[in-house]
């Protein structure tokens, strides 16, 4: 199976080594990756502050680096990828050459932990990681994409690793991109509360599919001299400690 490597804004220029990571467990489990050239940011930015017009420009240039490609299109981030899934079709004219495209493409656009369970039908990748960690769910891969279970099944199948229990598990973390520039004072409140409930857990690790509440939570982490450390998915499933 082939898959073509949507990387994203944050994690290209903040989580080069969880990139890696994901290349890593794919490319353990034969699937054969490729990484079109021409992609740009997904235009998710433009559109959360009401610039539609040029969230069409980039959304034709994200098309057509990744429309002609075979397989399903990979992203370490269930923000981005819900944004094609459910937006991209909404920007151009049904019965359009560029509509059928869009609805064509974000079909077999797929969140990490979402095209490893769901398309692969794996949940053990053969990643060992002997920690306690506990795991925050971001909102857009909840609630835009579904994904309650399949990052837990991920981790609870990685050898040693101990799964403890976050009481705010589905709350947000206050980020939200645009919302956070927006409204520091509520976003900042929002990461204090949620910094506090990883504190509390036990864990030594908060596991995070998603590269702006890892940025976020890291950051509360790393302000308050936390020990616990922020880490995205794929570092933990690439480990074999």
């Amino acid at each position: 199976m082939q898959a073509q490597l949507f990387l994203t804004c944050l994690g290209e220029n903040f989580f080069s080594p969880a990139l890696k990571d994901m290349v890593e467990v794919l490319e353990r489990l034969g699937v054969q990756c490729a990484m079109p050239e021409g992609q740009t940011c997904c235009g998710q930015p433009f559109y959360n502050s009401g610039f539609q017009s040029q969230t069409r420009g980039l959304a034709r240039q994200w098309l057509k680096a990744f429309g002609a490609t075979d397989g399903y299109i990979v992203a370490p981030s269930g923000s981005c990828v819900d944004f094609v899934r459910h937006r991209y079709v909404e920007l151009f004219p049904a019965g359009t050459r560029e509509h059928a495209l869009a609805q064509a493409t974000a079909a077999r656009t797929c969140e990490f932990s979402q095209f490893l369970v769901n398309v692969l039908q794996v949940t053990d990748v053969g990643a060992s990681f002997p920690r306690k960690v506990t795991y925050h769910a971001s909102c857009h891969g909840l609630r835009g994409l579904g994904l309650r279970d399949e990052p837990k099944r991920l981790l609870r199948a990685v050898k040693g690793l101990e799964l403890i229990p976050l009481s705010s598990e589905e709350t947000c973390c206050g980020f939200g991109g645009i919302f956070s520039m927006v409204y520091p004072e509520v976003s900042r409140a929002m990461m204090e509360d949620k910094v506090n409930t990883i504190q509390a857990s036990g864990a030594e690790v908060v596991v995070v599919g998603e590269p702006g509440c890892l940025m976020n939570i890291a950051g509360g982490l790393q302000k308050i001299n936390s020990p616990v450390k922020a880490m995205h998915l794929a570092e933990i499933l690439a480990s074999r400690a």
